[in-house]
């Protein structure tokens, strides 16, 4: 990558970062001690982030395999994150290996990594753009996008823990309309989105406190239902991650207030 360079010198071991503490929660190896300071504290006033962070990884995969078995053979993936087990394009490509998948993310850890998300089933094709979820037209028009997905005809957008890490003031509703308005009839969008709605009180305050540059915007799921109001929500319709399309997920599922995380599905008329 002609990027990975000018990444390395961005990246800041020091600073906690949501990417590796995502990836610390998940029992990855691609941390450092103030990514794992951070993620202890807020485990601290939210015990249950662990469990969220796996629940919604698996919720992704679910749904990527739904799309890709209703016929979905393109995907755009904003707000990727470091690879794990299971990546969109390895399910996907599980239905029909001709499946083409562009990944997004302004994260410099990302983009070390991208070479593994650039590793397609033979047959299919793989992207990755540094870019970044506040500025979705530099994504509709980024050359390697047009290049890879063919905007007239159906796409899966998915948008998984990512609408969480932009606030109100960057108007989440513009960027969702924005992405959403260049997909052909039939295109899907996957959402899901932290809650502190199941919290008390206190846990809200210590969260807080470890989000002082207000970067981490938790909502209700009544917001969430908001943002993804003009859409066709596929079944069960907003629930907890851990729920979504999990009846064949063995062993029991844990509360939505453990998990305390929203997941939807909707189709695009």
């Amino acid at each position: 990558m002609d990027n990975t360079d000018d990444a390395l010198a961005r990246i800041d071991t020091t600073v906690a970062h949501p990417a590796r503490r995502y990836n610390y929660w998940l029992g990855g190896k691609d941390h450092f001690a103030a990514d794992r300071a951070s993620g202890d504290a807020i485990a601290a006033a939210m015990p249950g982030v662990k469990l969220m962070a796996v629940e919604n990884r698996a919720f992704m995969g679910r749904a990527v395999r739904y799309l890709a078995e209703q016929g979905i053979r393109q995907f755009l993936d904003i707000g990727t994150g470091i690879p794990a087990p299971n990546n969109t394009h390895e399910v996907a490509q599980a239905v029909d290996p001709a499946t083409r998948v562009v990944y997004v993310d302004n994260d410099p850890i990302v983009l070390t990594h991208a070479r593994a998300l650039l590793t397609s089933a033979p047959g299919g094709t793989n992207a990755y753009l540094d870019a970044d979820i506040r500025e979705p037209k530099s994504i509709l028009t980024h050359e390697d996008l047009r290049a890879t997905l063919d905007l007239s005809q159906p796409v899966g957008l998915l948008l998984v823990a990512v609408l969480h890490f932009v606030r109100e003031d960057e108007y989440p509703q513009e960027i969702i309309d924005t992405l959403t308005s260049a997909l052909a009839p039939g295109s899907y969008v996957v959402a899901s989105h932290a809650t502190w709605e199941f919290l008390p009180a206190e846990a809200i305050e210590k969260l807080t406190a470890n989000n002082p540059d207000g970067r981490f915007q938790a909502r209700s799921g009544t917001r969430f239902a908001e943002l993804l109001s003009k859409f066709e929500l596929v079944e069960p319709g907003i629930v907890s991650v851990a729920h979504w399309h999990a009846e064949d997920v063995p062993g029991p599922r844990p509360s939505a207030e453990d998990v305390a995380c929203y997941g939807a599905v909707a189709r695009i008329s």
